[in-house]
């Protein structure tokens, strides 16, 4: 138990240490991440600054013209994808909790983003198949059950060299772990589906709670 204890605060300093030395948040999102924890019932869902800050690069870097995000949350992974779109690229967002859109659409136009990120209310299975879009970058964090079927439904929109993300593929460890509930499963059927499909390759990155890159060929 002891032993434990020690691992889980020595990771802990390792993030707030990665956090420091990290370029800082915007106000906005700082916001964000605030009142996130002040109104929802599990602000640990947040992508948060280290993450947050990660996306942002990544985006900046490949200058999309088209990001889909299944799960939005509150927003804060939306804004911080957008701020890598050139002059006309959009984001599409998709979320399934309609009683978090007055948050959502608050720090959007807060960001001024309102012509750049597109909020679609709603189940992300139906939701996708009536895009008419394909996509340059895209991350996953809904539904960890879901990730296998959501996988298939964006893989296919996403245009040869695109990015697809995918958070939460290490699941707090539980992957490596002798855990059999229905997310661990979800997870590592998917982990290992991406694992095995020819037609990315991919990348599983210990970024906080596991991110799984992927780049469309």
């Amino acid at each position: 138990m002891e032993s434990n204890i020690r691992i889980n605060t020595h990771l802990f300093a390792l993030l707030d240490y990665c956090e420091a030395h990290t370029f800082p948040q915007s106000d906005i999102l700082y916001q964000l991440e605030r009142e996130t924890h002040l109104k929802t019932l599990a602000p640990q869902m947040l992508s948060g600054h280290l993450q947050g800050r990660f996306l942002a690069m990544l985006s900046r870097i490949k200058q999309p013209k088209t990001i889909l995000e299944v799960g939005t949350f509150t927003g804060y992974a939306a804004l911080c994808m957008a701020e890598g779109l050139p002059e006309g690229g959009q984001l599409h967002t998709i979320e399934v909790n309609p009683e978090l859109e007055f948050l959502i659409r608050k720090y959007i136009d807060k960001a001024g983003m309102q012509e750049k990120i597109h909020l679609h209310i709603g189940d992300a299975a139906k939701v996708i198949p009536t895009l008419d879009l394909s996509f340059d970058l895209a991350f996953m964090d809904a539904g960890k059950m879901d990730y296998p079927h959501h996988y298939e439904l964006i893989v296919e929109k996403m245009n040869p060299g695109g990015i697809l993300l995918a958070d939460n593929v290490l699941w707090s460890g539980k992957v490596v772990q002798e855990e059999f509930d229905a997310d661990t499963e979800g997870i590592r059927t998917f982990n290992k589906k991406v694992q095995e499909d020819e037609r990315v390759e991919n990348i599983l990155l210990p970024i906080r709670d596991g991110i799984m890159m992927m780049i469309k060929k």
